[in-house]
């Protein structure tokens, strides 16, 4: 709006006329195959609309046009993807050296992120309590992991093969390329390592899944608090860690078909005949018949 003529520039309010007419045919048309059966679950475009843009615009400063982003509907957000066990398993059984499956033994059970597990130093482990210290990626802040007893277990068996071939010391990396001249282990190495496997089993899952498998994994113990996976995982709102207590498909139709098994069988199963009694028993039992 014009701060002395009080006049919008020309051509405004033909632009938000299109706009809206536009809205409203995009909307009309989802509500047709949301009605037809066709379409998407929710209508992208609902009829609730955002406040006007720039409906409070000081009339003494210069007109600066804005996108109302009416054409960029939000995108439901995605559920994190979860390696299914048997899964896990045979892309496990592809790995090829121990220092990968310690690896991703350490990922499968801290849910530590890539790079955070990649920058332990030789120092930061504990196989006495199982810990493993590492560096959180957004805070910075050092922070010991529990992990399994299998992870230790191969960790073990990777550092006898590499022993005498890598420097030594505390602050020294601790995950090392297996070829000569030896460097300290990179993010680019690890998934070329985890690649590798998966293109062996045919399946495209990534480092990150298996941080967010090992989240889905604590989710399911029902004697582990939400804040303690949001302390394991370090995220910074309990809102983020509450995805992963959200059952995914394939667990809600594993648990409805296992309902179904159950109904199945309490209808097939035969029930036990009731006792029958003698009659003089159960006058003998209730007393009747005595003078």
């Amino acid at each position: 709006m014009n701060p002395i003529t009080g006049k919008r520039p020309i051509g405004t309010t033909y632009a938000s006329s299109t706009v809206a007419h536009s809205e409203t045919v995009l909307r009309s048309f989802y509500a047709h195959h949301l009605e037809a059966g066709t379409g998407p679950l929710v209508n992208p475009f609902p009829l609730a609309r955002a406040p006007r843009v720039n409906s409070h615009h000081n009339p003494m400063e210069p007109w600066r046009p804005q996108r109302s982003g009416l054409f960029r509907p939000r995108q439901p957000q995605r559920m994190p993807r979860q390696i299914p066990d048997e899964v896990f398993n045979e892309l496990f059984a592809r790995l090829s050296s121990d220092r990968d499956r310690a690896l991703v033994a350490f990922w499968i059970s801290t849910g530590a992120r890539a790079s955070e597990l990649l920058g332990v130093v030789s120092s930061g482990t504990d196989p006495g309590r199982q810990l493993v210290t590492v560096v959180r990626k957004g805070s910075r802040a050092m922070q010991q992991l529990p992990a399994s007893p299998d992870a230790f277990v191969w960790l073990r068996l990777y550092q006898q093969q590499i022993h005498g071939l890598v420097p030594t010391g505390p602050d020294v990396p601790l995950w090392w390329t297996l070829r000569r001249p030896f460097r300290a282990l990179n993010y680019h190495a690890a998934r070329a390592m985890f690649v590798r496997a998966n293109t062996a089993l045919g399946s495209n899952w990534s480092l990150h899944d298996l941080r967010h498998t090992a989240a889905y994994r604590l989710a399911r113990d029902p004697l582990m608090p939400i804040t303690d996976i949001q302390w394991v995982l370090g995220h910074a709102r309990l809102s983020t860690t509450q995805r992963y207590v959200t059952p995914t498909a394939e667990d809600v139709i594993e648990g409805v078909l296992a309902h179904h098994r159950r109904q199945t069988e309490e209808q097939t199963e035969p029930k036990a005949p009731s006792p029958h009694y003698r009659p003089e028993s159960l006058d003998v039992l209730f007393g009747r018949g005595r003078p």
